[in-house]
């Protein structure tokens, strides 16, 4: 087990077992021993559509009920509707969930009663989970008596989405909702149709389907693009697993990167400070209007990077990630609404923010997309890439800059490194390559920006094969 960018990753099979119960355990051990909750307080389960999941989230509500606690079941619901839903009754969460992973994978989401867990947190829990598993933790499946509160969970997320924009905003649009797997399926047909718009739903699917909204695969944009000239789409939505990632894809079936979405919702929240990863477009600082705080890759850094702008002074504060998940850490006044806090990974926002533009505009996605001049980006991953050999691919890149310029020599010629998390290369040629391996999967992803798609798109091509070609030769 191990914490990555956004919680607690392994393989499904382990979490079947005792490991889901003993980090459910640490976490309940640490809300009572911080002072956090105390025994007879409500804690909040969720879970994805995974095989694994169902099983996973018992064993997590039968730990905590041990512990005194008294468990709710929220049953399937997107991430960002049980955080919101726990920050309203001021209540811990659990959601058991593997976001984009593949289903052999799964993982646990932990919330505090005022929110995400932060690096500190995680610390703290591991520390707690050695020491249980060290003390014999014993755990016997089946005991706790949990109230289900779906109903409530998706009826508080679906208030605050449906103020979101004008009734009727989006009544020019006819938009396809790629439901698959996405715990967020039925909830976007909703909002779409409530907003007016003309809703063709396809792709749903009772076997989970990983969809990466960061690096859509080459089937999935076919299957977009079939879908989207056969229907005459304006645009087609979906998002990750657990709903807390958006995918748009405009009026030819390709999808939009993920902090072009972002940068859609700032501007449409009215952000005046955005936090986001250092992975994110380097456009974004002359595209918005607002300031741009740099982060390492993963939710709680970009959390902690919007607490500290939020109490330095810095207004209305969001952030987003690369993926395109949006978070704000402020209220927002939308639509003569107030929009509370979500400081959690949110994929709602995003996707109906760039759909009323594209519609206030009369405008198709694509044009919107090219309006804002940010450069071309591409990124994908080598899946099934051990963690030892990205490891040591990293330790050899950071060793000296005759290593790095070694390696890159095929490529081109290195102008400058930023090393806040893995390798982001700026070329002379001002080209960009960023060498990251993944937080939470054994993955080593590869990051690219040019002048022009297919420039970005050969980087990417030469990276992804430099890393391969050191992985065999070393």
């Amino acid at each position: 087990m191990k914490f990555g960018t956004s919680g607690l990753r392994g393989l499904s099979v382990d979490l079947k077992g005792r490991a889901s119960a003993l980090y459910a355990s640490a976490f309940g051990r640490y809300l009572l021993d911080s002072g956090m909750a105390r025994p007879g307080d409500t804690i909040l389960v969720g879970q994805d559509f995974r095989n694994s999941s169902p099983e996973i989230a018992t064993n997590c509500a039968d730990a905590l009920d041990s512990l005194g606690f008294d468990v709710h079941d929220c049953g399937t619901v997107p991430t960002p509707a049980l955080a919101l839903y726990g920050l309203q009754e001021k209540a811990a969460c659990l959601m058991v969930t593997g976001s984009h992973i593949p289903a052999d994978r799964n993982g646990i989401k932990f919330y505090r009663p005022d929110g995400e867990i932060d690096k500190p947190d995680e610390a703290a829990i591991t520390a707690l989970a050695a020491e249980l598993d060290g003390a014999e933790f014993a755990f016997a499946p089946g005991g706790a008596r949990t109230k289900n509160r779906s109903a409530e969970c998706l009826a508080v997320f679906r208030k605050r989405n449906a103020n979101l924009i004008p009734v009727n905003a989006l009544s020019s649009l006819k938009v396809g909702v790629y439901q698959h797997s996405t715990v967020a399926r039925d909830l976007l047909v909703e909002l779409l149709e409530h907003f007016g718009a003309t809703v063709v739903p396809f792709g749903r699917s009772e076997t989970f389907i990983p969809v990466d909204t960061e690096a859509v695969s080459e089937e999935t944009i076919a299957t977009l693009k079939e879908v989207t000239s056969q229907h005459r789409l304006d645009a087609v939505i979906s998002a990750d697993g657990d709903g807390d990632r958006p995918l748009v894809a405009d009026e030819t079936g390709r999808p939009l990167r993920g902090d072009m979405l972002g940068l859609i919702a700032a501007n449409f929240l009215g952000a005046t400070a955005v936090v986001t990863p250092v992975t994110s477009n380097s456009g974004l600082e002359a595209a918005g209007r607002f300031s741009v705080i740099r982060t390492r890759v993963g939710s709680p850094f970009v959390i902690s990077g919007m607490q500290e702008a939020l109490a330095s002074g810095q207004g209305r504060v969001a952030g987003f990630e690369a993926n395109g998940g949006v978070l704000t850490a402020s209220e927002f006044d939308i639509n003569g609404q107030v929009l509370q806090p979500l400081p959690t990974r949110d994929c709602f926002v995003p996707i109906l923010a760039a759909l009323f533009l594209a519609a206030s505009k009369r405008q198709p996605l694509s044009g919107i997309a090219a309006s804002f001049h940010l450069p071309f980006a591409a990124a994908d991953r080598l899946e099934n890439f051990p963690v030892e050999t990205s490891a040591r691919l990293m330790a050899y890149l950071r060793a000296g800059s005759a290593n790095l310029a070694a390696f890159l020599e095929p490529i081109g010629v290195v102008g400058s490194v930023t090393d806040i998390d893995g390798l982001r290369v700026t070329l002379s040629d001002r080209r960009i390559i960023h060498f990251r391996p993944s937080g939470n999967a054994p993955e080593m992803r590869c990051y690219a920006e040019a002048q022009s798609e297919a420039a970005a798109t050969d980087l990417l091509h030469d990276g992804l094969e430099r890393i391969q070609w050191w992985a065999q030769a070393n």
